[in-house]
């Protein structure tokens, strides 16, 4: 999601693609939010306007890459890029474009106040395709490296954020999903386009008649690997030897330390942050530290800062789509029984964990056998 490639007039890519994480677009995304112009967009989009997003990294290459952005033949992101190669044609189903700060959610067509702002065409962006289209026709030498027949439906599928309800079942009204990876999100399905007032939360397309409300964090597992590298690094060698996980032995670090680490808080923004707080400049702390706290206190303190930051993501939620029913959480974070229970104590909520923990993998499978009507319970 959110990534971005140019390409030059002979479909050659003239940059690598430019991911989620890569803030250069920062100055240009508060510029936006300042003039007022952002939140008509985002009003329109649902993408929040953020450095994150294509819209952002247009605008940025506009301004400090001309040579490249006035070489760029097409704008697109890695499925397209993709597709492009397998097929030798632009797509891009709606969840993607959704993404972009480009797509306009209602009309579910290229919005063009954002283009207009780019100084970019329709023509200069991939097609518009529904998640379950599908397209034939592999490229013959791609067929037989992959050793698949041409004849082969590739359905075009949805992002990884909101496969991932589906993935799990949270697609009814009220079931809220959340999931922590690298990143993090909480999500929940909604019958029609919602924005937040305060442009906080991200609406993106599903199909053309469900939609995904919620709030994507940059910091999830990855700040644990932080804590497990920069502050634990005799215990990973101890953990090699023995042929554990070190992420196991520092959450039963964790479990003897109690709620609330002793008063040590953890602001988990090691990467800038997108929700709740959707400023690129943020930066993490520990805070209240004092000399009875131990690394053990650091770990718990930072594990409570992640999910507390995705609590107060489901309390902005909570105002556009209302109290959750239930919740549904996967993501590596779910094998941990830890961190399972601090979610549960957190959210103030039981917490459902599916057997797969792959739920976007599965909401792929998902989407692809109700395209091709092998599977109609989802109700899409």
């Amino acid at each position: 999601m959110h990534s971005l490639i140019l390409m030059d007039k002979d479909d050659k890519p003239l940059t690598r693609a430019i991911t989620w994480a890569d803030n250069r677009a920062a100055k240009y995304s508060e510029e936006l939010k300042a003039n007022g112009l952002g939140a008509e967009i985002y009003a329109k989009t649902g993408t929040p306007i953020h450095p994150m997003a294509p819209l952002s990294k247009i605008l940025w290459l506009k301004n400090e890459k001309p040579d490249l952005y006035h070489q760029a033949k097409k704008f697109v992101d890695l499925k397209s890029y993709v597709f492009f190669r397998l097929f030798g044609v632009y797509r891009m189903e709606y969840s993607i474009a959704s993404a972009t700060g480009m797509f306009n959610i209602f009309k579910l067509t290229w919005e063009q106040q954002a283009l207009d702002l780019l100084g970019i065409t329709e023509e200069q962006l991939p097609e518009l395709v529904e998640p379950t289209d599908s397209i034939s026709g592999l490229n013959e030498r791609y067929s037989e490296l992959l050793g698949i027949s041409t004849d082969v439906p590739f359905i075009f599928g949805a992002s990884d954020g909101v496969l991932s309800n589906l993935g799990v079942g949270a697609i009814d009204p009220g079931v809220v999903a959340v999931t922590i990876g690298t990143s993090g999100a909480v999500r929940v399905v909604v019958d029609k386009p919602v924005v937040d007032p305060n442009g906080k939360l991200f609406c993106y397309a599903l199909t053309k008649d469900k939609w995904v409300v919620g709030g994507p964090v940059n910091n999830g597992g990855i700040v644990f690997r932080w804590v497990k590298d920069q502050l634990f690094a005799p215990e990973k060698i101890t953990a090699e030897q023995m042929q554990v996980s070190t992420y196991d032995i520092l959450t039963q670090i964790a479990e003897k330390i109690p709620a609330g680490s002793d008063g040590l808080l953890f602001h988990p923004y090691l990467g800038g942050e997108r929700a709740p707080i959707w400023d690129a400049y943020a930066r993490g702390s520990f805070f209240g530290l004092t000399r009875k706290h131990t690394r053990a206190h650091m770990v718990r303190a930072a594990l409570e800062g992640i999910v507390y930051n995705l609590y107060i993501v489901m309390l902005t939620i909570e105002g556009v789509a209302g109290k959750p029913k239930s919740i549904q959480a996967t993501g590596g974070f779910a094998r941990s029984a830890l961190w399972r229970q601090m979610l549960a104590d957190i959210f103030e909520q039981d917490v459902t964990i599916p057997e797969s923990f792959e739920s976007s993998c599965l909401g792929a499978a998902v989407l692809g056998m109700y395209s091709l009507d092998m599977l109609t319970v989802y109700r899409l």
